[in-house]
């Protein structure tokens, strides 16, 4: 028993792993840095095509595509097309989220002898608190799409506006001190006593438990999410630093004395991105 545990731990740890370097991967090959930023070549070659409606383009003109030979590509239709779009933020929530389920598969774990727990239901829990952030991914691709549309966000779907984005760090971080967000961490925070709560058995218990859990998760991140638009969505910095953040929040011993001083800290940093570009 403890061996089929320890290779769905290893599996579990090796998909987050397979999401970033996928992410990377995925950088490289749209000729962008670690901060989400295109070559000087892929911005001239993009300036104007970034001005026009969606509705207007000739994607088959406007497409640039990649040089093998010279090993060059500035940008494909991954960030203008639904679902490719849907799919890469998938995979990016999946890299981001994961980690911060941990405590939750953990404390589903303590209660697999005591209440009869199986590993079919830990993956049952897995599953539907996938299935929530995938159809997460589904709403924020089509946001993000419609921003384009607007000409609100750039291609890699960075605000074009500063003070929109520093509207959006003072957005999150004042949401950091709702009750919404409040009750929603409780429940992120202490996954045990949601079990305890609301305990199923079998696979079908664990993927309705796994729903509730994702609701739950995405009422509490949903803006650090969004926060990508302030960065840039295939920028690492956010990346990672969100995925901290929300790592630090969901720790036992840690989370709850965090949640205010991190809505401090987004909130001042709208302000500082302004004066200091």
């Amino acid at each position: 028993m403890a061996i089929s545990r320890n290779i769905f731990w290893i599996a579990f740890f090796a998909s987050i792993l397979a999401c970033w370097w996928w992410l990377y991967s995925m950088s490289l090959s749209m000729n962008m840095d670690l901060l989400g930023r295109m070559s000087m070549d892929t911005t001239m070659s993009n300036m104007d095509m970034s001005k026009e409606p969606i509705s207007n383009m000739d994607t088959s003109k406007k497409m640039i595509s990649m040089d093998p030979m010279k090993g060059h590509m500035a940008m494909d239709n991954s960030m203008t097309s639904f679902l490719p779009l849907a799919g890469m933020w998938a995979i990016m929530m999946a890299a981001m989220m994961l980690p911060t389920m941990v405590p939750t598969l953990r404390s589903y774990e303590d209660l697999m002898t005591s209440a009869n727990g199986t590993m079919v239901g830990w993956l049952g829990v897995l599953l539907g608190y996938s299935i929530v952030w995938v159809l997460f991914s589904v709403i924020i691709s089509g946001t993000q799409l419609a921003l384009l549309y607007l000409n609100v966000v750039d291609m890699i779907g960075k605000a074009k506006s500063l003070w929109l984005s520093a509207a959006l760090l003072i957005v999150a971080g004042a949401f950091q001190f709702t009750r919404a967000k409040e009750v929603c961490h409780g429940v992120c925070h202490s996954p045990m006593s949601y079990f305890v709560g609301y305990w199923r058995v079998g696979f079908s218990g664990g993927l309705r438990m796994g729903l509730s859990l994702g609701a739950y998760c995405v009422g509490c991140c949903w803006l650090f999410m969004v926060l990508g638009f302030a960065g840039g969505v295939m920028n690492f910095l956010w990346m990672g630093l969100a995925t901290f953040m929300m790592v630090l929040e969901k720790l036992p011993q840690l989370g709850h004395f965090l949640v205010k001083p991190l809505g401090i800290l987004l909130i001042l940093s709208g302000p500082s991105i302004i004066i200091l570009f």
